[in-house]
């Protein structure tokens, strides 16, 4: 488990899952290594309320838990290879059969819908809101497999990129004007870059 904090740069959900694995300075760090850091993971992405994740780690064995962290990052690594395969293109038809280990996923769901009050312009109203049963650690990979069929369903592909830093893994979803990113974040890789390309010069220079 890492006490670093989860890098979410990516502009896109489920890319910052594949970046949950990563090398952020000079050691490689995997944030869903076990049990806690998915918990840790999936509080810091926002996916799993905070009631249902201390439930989990409460009333669940570390084993389990470290089990489901497993089949977590069987899944980042196939949907990494998934997305590195169809980047710089737009999903097709043909495409659909090799999503069957997501819609597999998708179909343990046990989600809902339920009456919620609300408050609405200083009146009280009811809204529909979304639910789900929580019933065992697995559960947990559900958010996950919801984020990433939003992505494949919602993202154009074209947008898709890995950072040019020569050593850096990270993905991101390039929505800047004229598609111009190239770096995971300037603070770092860009940095590093500039950096790099100072030194060249100087040495040039000489």
């Amino acid at each position: 488990m890492s006490n670093t904090p989860a890098i979410f740069i990516a502009d896109a959900p489920a890319l910052d899952f594949l970046n949950s694995v990563a090398t952020p300075v000079d050691a490689r760090v995997d944030w869903l290594i076990d049990g806690q850091g998915l918990i840790n993971w999936l509080r810091q992405a926002h996916l799993v309320p905070e009631p249902v994740l201390e439930r989990m780690r409460t009333e669940h064995k570390p084993s389990e838990l470290d089990g489901v962290a497993e089949q977590a990052r069987d899944l980042r690594e196939w949907f990494r290879s998934f997305v590195r395969k169809h980047r710089g293109r737009p999903l097709g038809p043909d495409d659909f059969r090799k999503l069957e280990p997501l819609n597999r996923l998708l179909g343990r769901d046990e989600s809902f819908s339920q009456i919620t009050p609300t408050t609405y312009k200083g009146g009280r109203r009811f809204e529909l809101r979304p639910a789900r049963r929580w019933r065992s650690p697995e559960a947990l990979l559900l958010p996950i497999a919801e984020m990433l069929a939003h992505f494949v369903c919602s993202e154009d592909f074209t947008n898709v990129k890995s950072c040019e830093g020569p050593a850096c893994t990270l993905l991101f979803a390039d929505h800047t004007r004229g598609r111009a990113r190239r770096w995971c974040s300037m603070a770092i890789c860009g940095n590093r870059a500039k950096q790099a390309a100072h030194r060249r010069r100087l040495k040039a220079s000489r």
